[in-house]
């Protein structure tokens, strides 16, 4: 019998979920803040480049195409580019998730994320709901977020004060165990998925018995 619940069905009654409407131009442009920064810095060094070596100021030309060479040929520098090439990865994955899902609300409204960091195990994403939105909507579209982002494991964690602020944590390295939230403030949605000692045990789905095999007690009187 199939693990999934109401929450994550992915095909809800015709009009019972409405699509996600045009997105403004300004939320866009938000979701794309970090590319645009990118693009804007990039244009900057290469117009600053260009106009040094013009000039013939050669050291300067030299030291701004070594700000940008040198990181990437070692291998922090790589490991850095890399860790964060998968934070932007999985938040527009996370988007657009919600998007496909019933993860938005009846306007087209998607939770909002806040910030998404590197850590040992892949990313965590800390993610402020909609009104109609919970944290155990995020753990019931946990296989949705896990094909999405290329991860092996989506862990979700809900803050004990504040329900609206959830953390995703994002497992895609293998034989790492994910070091979880400390501190006391996040507490762990559990998961029908969820397996070994120290984790929720799987949620029972009680089946009807068996017609063939139930036993008729006689009545006596």
């Amino acid at each position: 019998m199939s693990r999934r619940n109401p929450r994550n069905n992915p095909y809800p009654a015709r009009g019972e979920v409405p699509a996600a409407g045009r997105t403004p131009s300004l939320v866009r442009a938000w979701r794309w803040r970090t590319e645009f920064a990118l693009l804007v810095t990039a244009v900057a060094v290469l117009a600053l480049t260009v106009s040094a070596t013009v000039n013939g100021s050669w050291w300067a030309a030299a030291a701004m195409t070594g700000a940008v060479s040198v990181p990437a040929a070692t291998r922090f520098g790589r490991g850095w580019v890399g860790a964060h090439f998968w934070c932007l990865f999985s938040r527009h994955r996370i988007q657009r998730v919600c998007l496909e899902t019933p993860m938005h609300t009846t306007s087209g409204r998607i939770p909002l994320v806040l910030w998404i960091a590197p850590t040992a195990e892949g990313e965590r994403a800390f993610i402020v709901t909609r009104a109609g939105i919970c944290a155990e909507d995020f753990e019931a579209f946990s296989g949705e977020l896990e094909a999405a982002c290329l991860a092996s494991q989506v862990l979700v964690w809900r803050h004990r004060r504040r329900a609206d602020l959830v953390a995703v944590e994002i497992v895609r390295r293998d034989g790492r165990a994910p070091a979880g939230l400390d501190g006391g403030h996040w507490v762990r949605i559990p998961s029908s998925r969820d397996t070994g000692p120290g984790l929720a045990s799987p949620l029972e789905i009680e089946e009807p018995p068996d017609p063939r095999t139930t036993l008729l007690i006689p009545q006596t009187g």
